[in-house]
């Protein structure tokens, strides 16, 4: 696996690695409903095709996401839909940590939270989205997308160190050092990639089409769901040498195989 200590290496031609898929357990953190579906979804689609437990944990209940609907009855509306959209998906359990939709901070409190996820859930892949400022494509990140990822990244290390929030060890909560990687969905610059060829990208369509009350509240009517995730994935195939991929900047927690200075 490549790390963030040496040079990517990848030139025209060159394909990206396949992210390693050696694992059982993985948690997708994210700050709003429907952020998992734009791609990260049919990834899922697949691995939960393949026996593997994703779970679903969202920052957010998206309350402050539809202009013409208050806050008050659009948080239940996209739970709704988060919840109809990971069951398209193969995923089952759907946990809503309540931070307040646009105002999302990084810090100890939402790290704490994720934190309590890693250690009941005890996955050993973390999946979130990207913590810069810019993401693929030159786009501009939202505000809460990147709390969201930097503090999900710092928890995942967190998880292991009893002296990190031990109040959640008077939870039932032991430390979990188990995730061995991080990957950051929608990065600028991806190092890995995930073949979501045929059924997954047809589940992933499935997913983000649950979301269709908050794509019309947004007064994307005329969204389809199909051609811009099909679009999305075909971009990505190519990196991979495959029809169709999800891509990832992966970050590793720990070495997997021998440390550099001993290859």
């Amino acid at each position: 696996m490549t790390t963030h200590d040496e040079p990517a290496g990848f030139g025209p031609g060159t394909l990206l690695p396949a992210l390693p898929e050696d694992w059982e357990r993985c948690l997708a953190v994210a700050a709003h409903p429907d952020d998992i579906e734009y791609g990260t979804a049919s990834a899922v689609a697949r691995w939960t095709a393949r026996g593997k437990r994703v779970t679903y944990l969202l920052a957010t209940r998206g309350e402050a996401g539809i202009d013409g609907l208050h806050p008050d009855e659009a948080g239940p509306l996209r739970e709704a839909e988060e919840r109809a959209g990971a069951r398209e998906v193969g995923v089952d359990t759907v946990e809503f940590l309540d931070h307040r939709d646009g105002i999302v901070e990084y810090g100890p409190a939402l790290r704490r939270d994720i934190v309590r996820a890693i250690r009941r859930h005890r996955p050993e892949v973390l999946v979130t989205g990207a913590r810069t400022v810019r993401m693929i494509g030159g786009m501009v990140n939202q505000a809460d997308h990147r709390a969201v990822g930097l503090a999900a990244l710092d928890a995942a290390r967190d998880a292991g160190n009893r002296w990190v929030f031990p109040e959640l060890a008077d939870e039932g909560l032991e430390p979990w050092g188990g995730v061995r990687f991080v990957c950051f969905a929608g990065a600028e610059r991806p190092t890995h990639g995930v073949d979501v060829s045929g059924e997954p990208l047809e589940r992933g369509i499935a997913s983000l089409a649950a979301h269709a009350e908050y794509t019309k509240g947004l007064g994307a009517a005329a969204f389809e769901p199909r051609p811009f995730l099909t679009w999305v994935a075909r971009q990505g195939g190519p990196a991979l040498g495959v029809e169709a991929a999800v891509l990832f900047d992966v970050y590793p927690l720990a070495f997997e195989g021998p440390p550099p200075w001993e290859r």
